[in-house]
């Protein structure tokens, strides 16, 4: 019941949808008690031998006629209330996507793909369930229960009716001891399935992994662990689930034992006609639904608020950066400025940057470079907002950037990441993807400027070309360059590319670089490199090692301090050297 409380603020807003439903399925409560009741009549007119051919002709009529508006009537019900189920579905995968999209890094690197997945794709269904079946076996038995039982005591027999409900408090026990178990079960029955999920999203992902390392054998065993503990979670739910209609057709099977036995008994003594027996028959007959909607209520209840409590759990969590009470929506300049800027992720005990320091200008180039793990991908994720950082330490455009609106900074900058993300789209789809309006035109220049246009020539459907999943269908460096050229086709104020020059050849590289300084002269770039030759025309160069700057300058500055930096170039320079002689 907590379930559909919590649920309220759906009810509420499509309270006349649910209350013209609930009239409809009490009118259809009503109307299944008249059967019974002309049945009764016929039966004993039958014994009197008063029944003539059209007193039997107008009881089949109105039996007819009631089954036709019956009929209708049910049609509007299940189309109220069933459809009111598939909008709550509808409105609670809205609502969970929209807020995955809003979570931080940190969130994902938390909660486990496959177990987002199986929130989606099993427990908001079963949360559908709760506000479609829910709802109509709660009000329908209760409906149905509380009417049938007014009739039997007043038009039969109220001890004939008393002793034949004398099973009942065992059915109240029963249901509620296996909805208590129901609960448990089924929720760790869900949290299997996530895992299972998650098993094979990465299996998926990583196949070739796999294959590259001949793990696959291994892989399908590690599968069939989790499937079979998946299996063995659901089956112990089944076991519960299996329990309720047995326990509820032998107690049901008790009261029909009794209410025949007993009512026998006073029809012999007179208190009742052999048509009221009949009639009460029925009518017990008819609470037979009620007794299994219950079972099945508590059933579909603890189903659903095992679901809807994981679905809370991801709710419940918040993002690690949000906008600022009064943000700020508009940017005037490109600067970008670190002041004794430290950071530490969320969770981490030493900083990943200590006590980084410089300014770039607008117009200006900054370059970050460094041995792997010094922090350069770190500097550039924090620029764009997407872990908490120090209060008044890192700005742009004069701003500190926990003051900025997040859809401004993120406006203000195109970022491409070391992960090079492809969507299952051509790649005038992908390339377009941060400017959905661009021309056909706009697209094949950004592309051109990310040296892709010697590949588009090559494929037969060239911009029309599907990349497949992840761009499975591209190598490294193609789907490098598209990137760079998604973010070049949104001319950002700010270009933040994350080592995304590593799987392209030191040639294309430099033409790249090239149109770059040509096409974005004027305007801010940032450049994290392993390869120092994609920062060596930059205005200011950071070493980075151990999240620290340890030297800085141009990059003739760098090489008359003969430092890490010289000493890197130096063999970079040489390693390629000697690539071009061999």
């Amino acid at each position: 019941m907590r379930t559909l409380l919590q649920l309220s603020w759906f009810f509420r807003k499509y309270w006349k949808r649910y209350a013209i439903g609930i009239f409809f399925l009490f009118v259809i409560d009503l109307l299944m008690l008249w059967p019974p009741h002309l049945i009764g009549q016929t039966v004993d007119l039958i014994r009197n031998g008063s029944l003539t051919p059209s007193g039997l002709a107008r009881t089949v009529a109105i039996l007819l006629g009631l089954g036709l508006v019956m009929y209708a009537i049910r049609f509007l019900w299940r189309y109220l209330l069933y459809g009111g189920a598939l909008i709550l579905e509808r409105t609670l995968r809205d609502r969970l996507f929209a807020h995955l999209t809003r979570m931080t890094p940190s969130f994902y690197q938390r909660r486990r793909s496959g177990d987002l997945m199986a929130v989606a794709t099993n427990d908001i269904p079963a949360i559908q369930m709760t506000a479609g079946d829910g709802v109509l076996t709660l009000v329908d038995s209760l409906f149905a229960t509380l009417l049938t039982l007014s009739v039997m005591i007043v038009a039969i027999d109220w001890k004939l009716t008393l002793a034949a409900l004398v099973p009942m408090p065992l059915l109240a026990w029963a249901t509620a001891y296996y909805g208590r178990l129901l609960h448990e079960r089924f929720y760790l029955a869900q949290e299997a399935f996530g895992e299972m999920n998650d098993h094979v999203q990465q299996s998926v992902s990583g196949v070739r992994v796999l294959r590259a390392f001949v793990q696959e054998e291994e892989d399908v065993e590690a599968f069939r662990r989790v499937s079979e503990k998946t299996l063995e979670r659901n089956v112990s739910v089944s076991r519960i689930d299996a329990l309720f209609e047995p326990t509820i057709a032998v107690i049901i099977g008790f009261s029909f034992l009794i209410g025949l036995g007993y009512g026998t008994y006073l029809v012999f003594t007179s208190a009742i006609s052999l048509g009221d027996l009949v009639a009460f028959n029925l009518y017990l007959g008819l609470l037979i639904w009620p007794m299994f909607a219950f079972g099945w209520l508590m059933n579909i209840l603890q189903r659903g608020s095992a679901s809807h409590k994981r679905l809370l759990e991801l709710f419940d969590e918040q993002p690690d950066v949000a906008d600022p009470p009064q943000p700020v929506t508009r940017l005037t300049s490109s600067t970008v400025e670190a002041r004794s800027f430290t950071f530490r992720y969320p969770g981490a005990e030493t900083p990943a940057l200590r006590d980084v320091n410089f300014l770039l200008k607008e117009g200006e180039t900054l370059g970050i470079v460094g041995r792997t793990g010094s922090g350069k991908s770190t500097l550039c994720r924090a620029l764009l907002h997407q872990y908490p950082v120090e209060r008044e330490s890192l700005f742009v455009g004069g701003v500190p950037v926990e003051r900025i609106s997040l859809s401004a900074l993120r406006e203000k900058i195109a970022y491409v990441p070391q992960e090079h993300l492809l969507f299952s789209r051509t790649i005038a789809a992908n390339a377009a993807f941060g400017r959905p309006d661009a021309t056909r035109d706009e697209v094949a220049h950004a592309l051109e400027l990310a040296e892709m246009g010697r590949d588009l020539s090559q494929f037969p459907a060239g911009l029309e070309t599907m990349v497949g999943e992840k761009g499975v269908t591209l190598s490294g460096g193609q789907k490098q360059r598209i990137s760079i050229a998604r973010a070049l086709l949104m001319n950002a104020d700010i270009l933040v590319l994350d080592d995304c020059l590593s799987a392209v050849d030191a040639r294309t590289e430099e033409s790249i670089l090239r149109h770059l300084r040509e096409e974005r002269a004027g305007k801010t770039t940032i450049i994290a490199a392993h390869r120092l030759s994609a920062v060596q025309h930059a205005h200011l160069i950071l070493v980075l090692d151990e999240g620290r700057v340890v030297e800085r300058g141009t990059h003739d500055e760098l090489m008359a301090l003969d430092g890490w930096y010289a000493e890197q170039y130096r063999r970079q320079q040489m390693e390629r050297y000697v690539a071009g002689q061999g």
